[in-house]
């Protein structure tokens, strides 16, 4: 499994607490959020939501790692995009049914609230159950069934509901694209030239070409 890890800037500290619970599971990590305070450009959870949901989108991972201060406003700013499953995950409880019930492809941590003696410890549990369980199957097991359907359901109200990424690409405001798409490494990741989609990929285009121009 290909996993970004996406820190905003009030939970920057925490990153490398995160990378050590995620060592040794055999995945490809790719830290793609703030890895100290003071990078620039600052990016709060309005734009680690959006980074997720492009990462997702563009398939360039499989699953984020994400969160805030208390996990609920990257939960928030996430689920505003297509194809998006979030968690909001406070426990290894809660990883282990969410990954069994939803099997989303975000996990959302708090990262502040609560973050005290033994925290790093608690997200080293979180990701022991998570990956414990097989994506998708079923708790208790005889509800496997109607809650496979569930999320077939789920992401037939997504597709509706939403607009396209290439919509959002195209339109999004400035301060909220800017940051993200300028980010260090991002550039990279989005790897415009391989987007499959003609349309999403012009929409990548337009964009950096304009933010090319406007430091010029």
């Amino acid at each position: 499994m290909k996993i970004a890890v996406i820190n905003e800037t009030s939970a920057a500290d925490r990153n490398a607490d995160i990378l050590a619970a995620l060592d040794g599971y055999g995945h490809e990590i790719i830290n793609a959020g703030m890895r100290k305070n003071g990078e620039k450009p600052e990016l709060q959870y309005i734009h680690t939501g959006l980074l997720a949901a492009i990462l997702i989108n563009l398939k360039r991972v499989d699953f984020v790692v994400g969160g805030c201060g208390t996990g609920q406003g990257f939960m928030n700013a996430v689920v505003q995009y297509p194809n998006i499953v979030c968690g909001h995950i406070l426990t290894d409880l809660d990883a282990w049914l969410f990954a069994q019930i939803n099997d989303g492809n975000v996990i959302s941590l708090a990262l502040n609230q609560g973050y005290g003696w033994a925290a790093n410890i608690n997200l080293r549990f979180i990701f022991e159950r998570y990956f414990s369980v097989e994506g998708g199957s079923g708790y208790p097991a005889h509800r496997r069934d109607p809650q496979a359907q569930s999320r077939q359901t789920l992401k037939a109200i997504s597709e509706t509901t939403h607009r396209s990424m290439t919509d959002i690409i195209q339109n999004l405001p400035e301060e909220i694209l800017a940051p993200v798409l300028t980010y260090p490494g991002v550039r990279e990741l989005v790897a415009v030239d391989s987007i499959e989609d003609p349309a999403l990929k012009a929409a990548f285009q337009q964009r950096y070409a304009r933010l090319s121009e406007q430091t010029k």
